[in-house]
C-alpha cells in the first residue's frame, strides 16, 4: 500500500511541478526554450524534485496516518 502512495505522490508532484513551470515560463519564446541550455537542466531538475517531493510527502503522509501500529 506504501507503494501505491509513493507512486501517486510521484505523479502528483510531477504535475505540480508541471503547473509551476508552466507559470514560470510563459513569458518565454519558443525558441529560448528549446536552444537555452541552462533552463533545460535547471528547470527540469525543478520538476523532477517537486516529483521526488511529492513522492517523500505521500510516503510521510501513509506512514503518519494509515501505517499499521
Amino acid at each position: 500500500m506504501v507503494y501505491a502512495f509513493g507512486v501517486i505522490g510521484f505523479f502528483g508532484g510531477f504535475i505540480a511541478g508541471q503547473m509551476l513551470l508552466y507559470f514560470m515560463l510563459r513569458h518565454r519564446s519558443r525558441d529560448d526554450l528549446l536552444k537555452d541550455s541552462y533552463l533545460k537542466w535547471t528547470y527540469g531538475l525543478l520538476n523532477w524534485g517537486f516529483a521526488a517531493l511529492g513522492a517523500w510527502a505521500f510516503v510521510v503522509m501513509y506512514n503518519e496516518f494509515y501505517a499499521p501500529l
